[in-house]
């Protein structure tokens, strides 16, 4: 079941919002999303939070800019997502820059999701061990590596930890750790993404080689503008569904501004090209819809290190041999997760017919023949239709004695992943061989003969944890828009705004005739609807029922482009029969 419930607008902010010039349509919108001044919007690159407010970011500029100097080799150990990949372009293509011909060498490695796992494990740090690096540097991922950083520490080699997610109770011996989240650092953007965590050692390490005087004449050296990392920054932030506060929408609208404006990295260039769209119109549901499934495509059903490629390289046309590959991988990533939604779905409906398990707090999902590289997004879909926080299942690709699971998590506000993860470790010690991640996804492995005593415990520690209320879900929306809004202005006018994870873009709700509505390639619903004078289009995605007469539906402001006219269309996310009030 979904509720509609209209945020509520302050009015002292709103009024002093439409004061300070902003049209109030926006004021309004700003007011219900916290936002007091307009200063608040001001998304200009001085008003990042500045990079020595975050702990040990000197300490590791310091310990690269030694590396640097003494003709190190540095190799990156990233992850296998989207973050983790552009947070390795970000730091090849900036320690490339700044070490120059120096002599210092900058390389990667990317674990391979089905056969080496996730992190800085020792079986990583040993295959790094034959590249001879005298550095490693780990983006997205390493605040758990307890046991990799000490096989590292045993080869004699140096560890830089750069990270974002939930520590442990233990932090691992690395040389030096940068990690927002970790004990006692006091940056304030605790919700920044594994990319806007190097990029800001990035950004302190070239101050760092600026004092020392590594840039100019003597050495040789230009300084690089990492403001040219920005587009990279702002897909990385947007792909790991990172709240949007205001330091992440100063990244983010960076970013876009770049793109808009044609300063695009040969790579996300191409995969605007794959993907069909222009990025001179790019906004934020371009990078998370469009562009970061494409590359994450690679780390799902093959090697991130083609994604890493597509970001690292300067040959357009090999970024564009690149984002076709990856445009392919994506097609079949999606046929293999309808798939998998269909059983999971036939599964549960079975499963509520016997015993009514749809009350059930949490699911947990398995199925012997499901891709290990796609269950997130199944978790992240079913999480979506049940409203339930959901793990999904796969078997591990290595052959294993003990049968090994591997899974990954989606929840819904009202429980922390990573912390009710945290619990089921501590009440039942050994069901879980490894864990992590963050409060909305994580993911975990276990043995397959323990699955029916996870997805047990999962379900009581959810039912513990999770208020009733929570379990309904509520659908926040900006009330009704007037009629003199319905307009390719106003659409246009909202997608240039930065919106993402925790400052949700405008949803608007109002009852509707249904004048007319037909189907689209067998699963889209195509409506015409009148709101008193106005006949407006509209469309829903893989519905599953029809309306009646007259519907009250959650919507968005879309442009409709075809044939090189362009239309105002609304998306509707939710509708609900208003024929009885009519």
């Amino acid at each position: 079941m979904t509720r509609l419930q209209a945020r509520r607008v302050p009015p002292r902010p709103q009024w002093q919002l439409e004061r300070q010039g902003l049209p109030p349509l926006l004021a309004r919108l700003y007011a219900a999303r916290g936002v007091e001044t307009k200063s608040e919007l001001d998304y200009s690159l001085g008003e990042l939070i500045p990079p020595d407010r975050l702990t040990n970011a000197a300490a590791a500029a310091a310990l690269l800019a030694d590396a640097i100097e003494a003709q190190a080799r540095i190799l990156i150990v990233a992850d296998y997502d989207c973050d983790g990949a552009t947070a390795c372009a970000v730091g090849v293509r900036a320690l490339r820059a700044m070490a120059g011909d120096s002599g210092a060498t900058v390389d990667y490695l990317v674990p391979n999701r089905f056969t080496d796992g996730y992190g800085l494990s020792p079986e990583i740090v040993d295959l790094a061990a034959a590249k001879s690096p005298d550095l490693l540097v780990t983006v997205d991922n390493g605040i758990a590596s307890l046991a990799g950083v000490a096989r590292a520490n045993e080869l004699g080699i140096a560890t830089l930890i750069t990270d974002h997610h939930l520590p442990g109770d233990e932090l691992p011996g690395a040389d030096c750790i940068v990690n927002p989240n970790q004990p006692a650092c006091g940056f304030p953007s605790k919700c920044i993404a594994g990319v806007g965590v190097m990029f800001y050692v990035m950004l302190a390490l070239r101050a760092e080689l600026r004092a020392r005087g590594w840039f100019g004449e003597s050495v040789g050296i230009p300084e690089p503008n990492l403001g040219a990392l920005l587009d990279l920054v702002a897909l990385g932030t947007v792909a790991d569904v990172v709240r949007l506060d205001r330091n992440n929408r100063i990244l983010v609208g960076q970013g876009l501004k770049r793109l808009r404006g044609g300063r695009v990295n040969p790579g996300i260039r191409a995969l605007f090209s794959a993907a069909g769209r222009d990025p001179a119109k790019a906004g934020g549901a371009d990078l998370g819809f469009m562009i970061g499934p494409r590359l994450n495509a690679a780390g799902r059903l093959a090697d991130m290190s083609l994604g890493i490629e597509a970001l690292i390289t300067d040959d357009e046309a090999r970024a564009l041999n690149i984002a076709r590959e990856l445009d392919r991988l994506n097609r079949e990533r999606k046929d293999i997760e309808s798939d998998m939604r269909e059983q999971a779905l036939a599964h549960l409906e079975a499963i509520d017919e016997e015993s009514g398990a749809a009350a059930a707090p949490a699911i947990t999902l398995f199925h012997p023949e499901w891709h290990q590289g796609v269950i997130g997004i199944l978790a992240s879909r079913i999480k979506d239709k049940r409203h339930r926080p959901v793990f999904a299942f796969a078997r591990a690709d290595v052959a294993n004695a003990d049968g090994e699971l591997k899974g990954s998590g989606r929840s819904i506000p009202g429980l922390h992943l990573r912390d009710a993860l945290d619990l089921m470790s501590k009440r039942e010690p050994g069901l879980l061989k490894r864990f992590g991640g963050h409060a909305m996804a994580a993911g975990a492995t276990i043995r397959e003969a323990d699955l029916p005593r996870f997805g047990e415990l999962f379900a009581r520690i959810a039912g513990e944890c999770i208020a009733p209320a929570d379990l309904t879900h509520t659908l926040e929306t900006d009330g009704g828009l007037e009629e003199g809004y319905f307009s390719i202005a106003t659409a246009r006018l909202l997608e240039n705004e930065i919106w993402g994870q925790g400052f949700p873009a405008p949803l608007f709700e109002d009852e509707f005739i249904v004048e007319n509505q037909r189907v689209l390639k067998e699963k889209h619903l195509k409506l015409r609807l009148r709101k008193g004078p106005l006949a407006i289009d509209a469309i829903l995605f893989n519905f599953t029922h029809a309306p009646g007469a007259a519907i009250r539906a959650a919507y968005r402001l879309s442009v409709n482009e075809y044939n090189g006219a362009q239309s105002l269309q609304l998306l509707i996310e939710h509708f609900e029969d208003a024929s009885a009030n009519g």
